[in-house]
């Protein structure tokens, strides 16, 4: 691969993690799944992708997200949140902030348009993310930071590109039947090994992967019980509050459409300096590692913990469902040059070629209904 070098810090940091890595193998008979491998690179402590000190976000980072490109994005979504939280409490909670970009821009948009909110709670796993949240939301006291899931809540939570970021189970088909791969060490080099799926994993593989006998052999994928986790978590946290909905973005697919065919590698996908491969191996803890998401997983796994589905659309929807087309046009297309580059960013959310389409909202709550405008375009039918 030609990818940017990194400096000297950051591959001491790497070649740390991967020592760090390999012990752990030598200490497990020469082998881990891959979801803890997944684990390590992303969040070991201090050397992990996310729990390290190199930027992630925006154009000195590895990739871009929603917040980054509009802050009509973030607008969009205080709106969304004053009619979740008219029904529960003037609380929002975020997870996985970023910079902290979504928050400022929720939290201005609510100034400006009277939406009261109380506390907006952001839990994150970056100390560097969260120094940098901490810096960009000086100005609003009411933000707090959370170590981890509370007990309880009532009001809005978001989640924009949580999901995929979480660590995942790879599989593979074989003559033998399904396999999980796991990471073990040849010639000083990570390396995947099969190993029969064992109880637990088999059990998901059953679950969440339609039709998984008919599969054909050597068909790669992957399964998603850490995030199914998160949402039983997220469950827990809702239905013991008083009321409250979740409003989940990210790139992936229902069942039906995500263990097809012509995916038969998988979605695994990595991202370093603003370029994209499949190589998971390559320095760990200077890159991202993701895996598309299975909503309908997700939405099983939601739904079995006591929480309602209220909608699942792409993100196109989604966001001119809940007015995005009427902040854009809060600027005057005749103000060209400030109105043209709010249009193309608008562009970029919504079209079907960039974020509009490939990226999907998943909502779900408890004791709320979402605005009939929102519910027009809702496909929970397809999960």
């Amino acid at each position: 691969m030609s990818l940017p070098a990194p400096d000297s810090d950051a591959l001491a940091a790497s070649h740390a993690l991967q020592h760090q890595i390999a012990a752990e193998i030598a200490r497990n008979d020469g082998a881990i799944p891959f979801v803890r491998f997944m684990e390590l690179a992303l969040y070991a402590p201090d050397l992990g992708y996310y729990s390290g000190g190199a930027a992630k976000l925006g154009k000195d980072g590895d990739f871009t997200t929603a917040p980054e490109i509009s802050p009509l994005f973030g607008a969009t979504l205080a709106h969304v949140a004053a009619a979740i939280m008219a029904q529960t409490a003037p609380r929002i909670l975020e997870f996985g902030a970023g910079t902290g970009k979504l928050a400022r821009d929720i939290l201005t948009e609510a100034a400006q348009a009277g939406i009261a909110i109380e506390q907006y709670a952001i839990v994150e796993l970056s100390g560097e993310l969260r120094a940098r949240q901490e810096l960009a939301l000086a100005g609003f006291p009411q933000v707090v930071w959370l170590d981890g899931f509370p007990d309880s809540f009532e009001g809005a939570v978001f989640g924009n590109e949580v999901l995929d970021a979480m660590p995942v189970n790879l599989i593979s088909k074989t003559p033998a039947g399904w396999c999980e791969l796991d990471v073990s060490i040849a010639d000083g080099q990570f390396v995947f090994v099969e190993r029969l799926a064992g109880d637990d994993v088999a059990a998901q593989i059953a679950a969440q992967v339609p039709d998984a006998d008919a599969l054909p052999v050597g068909y790669v994928s992957e399964i998603h019980g850490v995030a199914c986790g998160f949402m039983r978590s997220l469950a827990r946290m809702l239905t013991n509050g008083k009321g409250g909905a979740a409003v989940l973005f990210d790139y992936g697919f229902p069942a039906h459409e995500y263990y097809l065919d012509l995916r038969a590698t998988g979605t695994l996908m990595c991202h370093y300096r603003h370029h994209a491969h499949a190589e998971p191996f390559y320095l760990p803890g200077l890159q991202d590692i993701t895996a598309h998401v299975d909503f309908t997983a997700m939405a099983v796994a939601a739904q079995d913990a006591g929480l309602d589905v209220l909608a699942y659309m792409n993100q196109a929807s989604f966001l001119l469902g809940a007015g995005l087309g009427d902040l854009l046009l809060r600027t005057d297309p005749q103000q060209v040059k400030t109105y043209l580059p709010q249009a193309s960013a608008v562009q970029k959310l919504v079209s079907p070629a960039e974020m509009g389409e490939l990226f999907k909202v998943l909502v779900v709550g408890h004791k709320v209904a979402l605005p009939e405008a929102l519910l027009s375009s809702d496909r929970s039918h397809r999960l």
